[in-house]
């Protein structure tokens, strides 16, 4: 099909050039402006649903239901290393 379209572009290999990037902008532009914006209402990226279930882990269920996600700060995410300071040794002066 290219070779097709190829061999059918007038004027030698400028032309050939400029009706490429012709083609290939129309192309881009009637799915842009007028294929995706019919698509996308049949689309199904929003449609989220979100609940409220007790039975989802670190829902309110467990831990304070006061906090965000049913856990007390700092349980889970606690780093294993100190961030306020550099505790790795200065590099030696043979490197």
């Amino acid at each position: 099909m290219y070779a097709w379209i190829w061999r059918k572009l007038p004027f030698g290999l400028p032309g050939k050039l400029v009706g490429s990037v012709l083609l290939a902008s129309a192309t881009v532009a009637l799915l842009w402006y007028v294929v995706f914006p019919w698509a996308e209402p049949l689309l199904p990226f929003d449609d989220v649903q979100v609940t409220q279930d007790a039975e989802v882990p670190g829902g309110p269920a467990g831990g304070d239901p006061g906090v965000p996600g049913g856990e007390p700060p700092g349980d889970e995410h606690d780093l294993p290393y100190d961030t306020e300071q550099n505790n790795t040794p200065p590099p030696s002066p043979d490197r």
